[in-house]
This record gives C-alpha cells, structure tokens and sequence, in this order.
C-alpha cells in the first residue's frame, strides 16, 4: 500500500504567483517518488495546477441550484480534481458541519467516483475527558452511515488540539488511535495522520505509529519541506 501524502494549504497563499511556485516546487522535488503525492488548494488555483494529483479541501451536497457560496462535486469532477477533504475539524467549528452533513457530502461525492478524506478527530476538552474514543466511533459510525464499500475512502486522524498548534500528538498515542480506528474500517482502508506534521516527526507516524500516510497543513505551504516529509514516508 503506496503512503498517501496530502497537502492542504487551507486558504493560503493569497496569489496566484505563490501558489503556481509552491506547486512547482513540490511536483518536481516529488518525481520519481514512491508515495501517492495530493496537493490541496483553495478552489481558485485548481484550473492553474498541472502536473500532480489534485484534492479539493470541500465540496457541496448537491450537484447544482441556489446555493450560494457552494461548490458542487460535477464542477470538481471538470477541473480534474481526483481527491476531496470531507469533514475537517475547521468545517466542523466555522461552519457547523454536523457528522450528518459530513455523511452526505462523502456519499455524493462517491456517487461521482471521487476519493475521499474522511477527517476525524477529538478535541482537547474531550481527550481530557477521557472520551476520545467515544468521539471518534460516534464520527466513524455516522459519517459513514450507509457506505459499505470504503474501497475510495481513507481516514484521516486529526486530534483537533493539535493541528496548527505545533503540540502534535505523540507516536504511541497516535498508534493507540490509529489501532481503535482500524477496528471500523476494512483492513485496505488507508488511515492517514495530521495535525502539527514537520519533517522531523512525519517518518514516526508512518514507521512506528502505523498510519498509511500524512495530511500536512502548514508544512506543505513550505516546498522544501514538504517534500522532505514525502520523502520521509518512502
């Protein structure tokens, strides 16, 4: 099972020139690798990226209409984005996305042959309260309410208190998750870590902590050392 490693870049950089050279430099500093490489962009920049496997960081519930604002899976589809980020703890909080929104919007996005990142993950107050489990069963269960085919779906382990925090979570604890997880999955269900990722912990999460790859946030805006985390999974 090839290691996937994603990119969001979440909504950054703000021009057009950045992000054509942070792509650049990642799709050439990644050729030849044994990894499954994603860059995720904000929605602007997909028609401007060639050249690598794109990822779309969300998408709507319905395929056209009044809905103001939303992007639907048909219009990723024609961009040629392969991959969609589905229920990231920052569209949970911002925008209240409830486990069941999360669950339909993964349903029609397989419908249209999409792969899909399914994210998950506890916050500070309820891995405190000793619930993390809980939380992620109750996020397993009923994101993928109805889907039994989890051929195109991977599973992203993104404990909220550590994304962007630079407190990522440690190796053993991130096992102990990554081992509950794959109690709910089949076993060529690809579970990913996130949250914190840098190149001098990446290789860990992989080699010791079992995960089958990476979803990197604020690391993958930096080519350099993106691609040393890529690296560090082969």
């Amino acid at each position: 099972m090839k290691p996937l490693i994603v990119a969001n870049w979440k909504m950054n950089p703000v021009t057009e020139k950045e992000a054509e050279n942070i792509f650049n430099g990642i799709r050439k500093g990644t050729k030849g690798t044994s990894a499954e490489v994603v860059v995720c962009p904000p929605f602007v920049y997909l028609p401007l990226l060639k050249g690598l496997k794109l990822g779309a960081q969300n998408v709507f519930y319905e395929e056209k209409g009044a809905f103001t604002g939303e992007i639907s899976d048909i219009m990723l589809k024609d961009l040629g984005v392969e991959y969609i980020i589905i229920g990231h703890s920052e569209r949970r909080k911002y925008f209240d996305e409830t486990d069941e929104i999360i669950n339909k919007k993964i349903k029609k996005a397989l419908e249209v042959g999409f792969k899909i990142i399914f994210c998950i993950g506890e916050t500070a107050e309820e891995k405190n309260a000793g619930k993390r489990n809980e939380v992620l069963e109750r996020q397993i269960k009923i994101g993928l309410l109805g889907i039994e085919n989890l051929e195109n779906v991977s599973i992203a382990y993104e404990p909220v208190w550590a994304i962007g925090t630079g407190n990522n979570c440690g190796v053993g604890e991130t096992k102990n998750s990554v081992d509950f997880i794959r109690g709910f999955v089949q076993p060529s269900t690809r579970i990913l870590y996130g949250g914190s990722v840098k190149s001098d912990n990446s290789g860990a999460y992989i080699k010791e902590a079992g995960a089958n790859g990476l979803l990197v946030g604020g690391a993958s805006l930096n080519e350099e050392e993106f691609v040393k985390i890529v690296k560090s999974a082969e």
